[in-house]
């Protein structure tokens, strides 16, 4: 509000007085920080792909045919394949049954999308501890605890179900979180947004590993290390219930703070 200081004054001062328009920005800015702040942990579970993931699949066998074997890295390329064929599912089949039911045109909303994301981020993690701790039975089974280096009798395509729902899950929680953050931001700050949200699932990594840290430390001091060299003797399981139970943590965050989101755009379909 302009007052005396303000109206004896021959310049403006910029940080005394703002246009509605500059302060609905601001709104729009402080409204985006906490689903920010709650889906970091998101970002952390899709950095295991490049990591645990891959690390697991080289314990494996990689064997197709008797010359050739399946790089441990290259399942990877099955999150895009499952991306290619649900995002048209989504598209033609989920959202008009969606539509029908909710009324929204877009038959869920953005933070709804985000929400089913986070969820079957936390499926993907229970996946990867089942499937960890049973290739952990095998090693032992097969008197494999202590070589590392042996491939254990397991076939990695085991590993394929964890890919499957991380594909699944980008197409709900990272399509949603890439809408949210173009369509909310303000419109000269929209290139800002799409920064935001890649930042998620870099600052997630930079999670990652602190929680490994954390988790090396604890687990050392107790004597039984969580995340060694040897695999085999490692509780990489364990690790993924970590991550699980953190997940679940910050999906009860997020779905508090989009309880409470306003939209920039009050529509029929902007309420969560």
């Amino acid at each position: 509000m302009i007052d005396d200081l303000d109206s004896l004054s021959t310049t403006k001062k910029k940080w005394r007085l703002c246009s509605m328009n500059q302060v609905e920005e601001v709104k729009l800015l402080l409204r985006l920080i906490p689903i920010w702040l709650t889906s970091l942990m998101y970002g952390t579970v899709f950095s295991q792909i490049n990591t645990f993931f891959t690390k697991q699949g080289s314990t494996m066998n990689t064997k197709i045919t008797s010359h050739f074997h399946v790089p441990p890295a290259s399942l990877q390329v099955s999150i895009c394949l499952v991306v290619i064929v649900a995002v048209p599912i989504y598209d033609r089949v989920i959202i008009p049954i969606a539509r029908k039911i909710t009324g929204y045109p877009s038959g869920i909303t953005m933070l709804q999308r985000i929400g089913i994301g986070i969820i079957l981020s936390v499926f993907a993690m229970v996946a990867a501890a089942l499937v960890e701790a049973r290739r952990v039975t095998i090693a032992r089974e097969h008197a494999l605890m202590d070589q590392p280096h042996s491939t254990v009798p397991m076939t990695i395509w085991w590993l394929l179900p964890q890919y499957v729902i991380v594909g699944v899950s980008e197409v709900f929680g990272v399509i949603g979180l890439q809408e949210l953050f173009y369509d909310q931001m303000p419109y000269e700050m929209r290139s800002m947004g799409a920064a935001a949200y890649l930042s998620v699932f870099g600052i997630g990594s930079f999670i990652s590993t602190g929680i490994i840290s954390v988790i090396q430390w604890i687990s050392e001091r107790g004597g039984d290390k969580w995340l060694g060299n040897n695999l085999n003797r490692a509780h990489l399981d364990y690790y993924y219930w970590v991550l699980a139970g953190l997940i679940t943590l910050s999906l009860c965050g997020y779905l508090a703070v989009a309880k409470s989101f306003v939209y920039k755009k009050i529509s029929s379909n902007a309420m969560l």
